[in-house]
């Protein structure tokens, strides 16, 4: 590989003496090819790096890089042997526009560029490497080894930002959300953070919307695990935090009402006096409603502390029925036994729409009290960041 990368530096070498040689004979336009004469030795430097690193490279991008960087030369040395002791008639034949200049300089600074990128990617190839690596585990691997695959690539992800963006253009982000969708709770939980991590700017983050992570991370706050759930929660603020335009596209998935659901948890039943009790076939759950209400209003009668619901006695939210629904009674009460407020079609239709963005309260109660605090405060981290400056989902939030 070195000696077949040394023959194709061969000839760019040899121009880039030759540009420079004609830049110093110059007499006409003296300026422009000065600047032409600069950017060409700052290539010269870049391909004797690429000639000390032949053993690293990669011959099918390093092979269409050069013959780039060869015309290059060619058009330079092109314009600039025009400008070199001009005869009469040779001013009279070669008219240069100062489009080849600019032409050509632009010509140059691109070659710079793809020369510049080839040696960063051969510095960084054993990363490269192992990205590929584990890229490819997450698509054939066992689950065990995909679990581990998606650790690395956590790791990967937080030592530098250049690792993350060279996952994302890999294709690493489609086999991660696969994974976060269909893994262990292990695997989900890193697939989860590897996802937070790679959205380090606008451009990743909205190439990682689109890959249809918002789908999937609804899909983990409804039905997950409640680990993999606050997982979700600081990977959807961390990646709201690196790109804001990205809120809306969260507040169409519904992701508000399920960040809101989660916080409520557990925490609004000493609010529950504002509950009304929506629909009910058992007259063992209207009485315990019943006594649940006197209870608060002996309370407030007593201390006078009472403060009244924002709502005053018009209709609660649908926001407000489903957190009744899921903390009233501690599941002592279905949703198919309230008692109707706004008629039964009403209701078919509430129950119709929150169905979809309902949080299940299955396995929830048994979670240790860390994992309930720590996913409340991620579904608050999140809730910060997607209200920050965008009223419609302040709105949402506060219906």
């Amino acid at each position: 590989m070195a000696d077949i990368v040394k023959q194709i530096l061969a000839k760019p070498i040899q121009l880039v003496d030759q540009v420079i040689q004609a830049a110093d004979e110059a007499i006409a336009f003296k300026q422009d090819c000065a600047d032409l004469k600069s950017k060409t030795k700052k290539l010269a430097l870049l391909l004797l790096r690429t000639a000390q690193a032949s053993n690293d490279l990669y011959e099918r991008p390093t092979r269409r890089i050069i013959v780039d960087t060869e015309q290059a030369l060619e058009k330079a040395l092109s314009v600039v042997s025009k400008c070199r002791r001009p005869t009469v008639m040779k001013r009279i034949l070669f008219i240069i526009p100062a489009a080849d200049f600019r032409n050509s300089s632009s010509q140059l600074e691109d070659s710079i560029g793809a020369v510049s990128w080839l040696l960063h990617v051969t510095a960084s190839a054993d990363e490269l490497c192992l990205i590929w690596k584990h890229i490819a585990i997450l698509c054939t691997g066992s689950i065990s080894d995909q679990t581990a695959a998606a650790a690395s690539l956590v790791s990967l992800a937080k030592d530098n930002d250049q690792n993350g963006k060279l996952i994302i253009e890999e294709g690493g982000v489609g086999p991660l959300i696969k994974f976060l969708k269909e893994g262990t709770l292990e695997g989900q939980e890193k697939a989860a953070k590897a996802i937070g991590l790679l959205g380090r700017d606008s451009e990743s983050v909205e190439h990682i919307a689109h890959a249809g992570v918002c789908a999937v991370f609804v899909k983990i706050l409804k039905e997950g695990q409640m680990k993999v759930q606050a997982m979700v929660a600081w990977a959807v603020s961390e990646l709201v935090a690196h790109h804001p335009k990205c809120q809306d596209i969260f507040h169409q998935h519904n992701i508000i009402r399920l960040l809101v659901s989660h916080i409520a948890f557990e925490t609004v039943q000493e609010h529950s006096k504002y509950a009304i009790v929506s629909k009910a076939t058992s007259t063992d759950d209207v009485h315990l409603a019943n006594n649940l209400t006197s209870t608060y209003k002996v309370n407030e009668d007593d201390d006078n502390n009472y403060i009244a619901h924002p709502l005053g006695n018009k209709k609660h939210t649908q926001m407000h029925n489903v957190v009744t629904t899921t903390t009233l009674m501690k599941g002592q009460m279905k949703p198919s036994q309230q008692i109707p407020v706004n008629g039964a079609n009403s209701n078919h239709q509430q129950q119709q729409s929150l169905s979809s963005t309902r949080v299940s309260n299955e396995g929830r109660e048994s979670e240790d009290p860390t994992t309930k605090a720590y996913m409340k405060a991620m579904s608050a981290r999140a809730l910060s960041k997607l209200a920050k400056g965008n009223s419609p989902i302040c709105h949402s939030i506060t219906e």
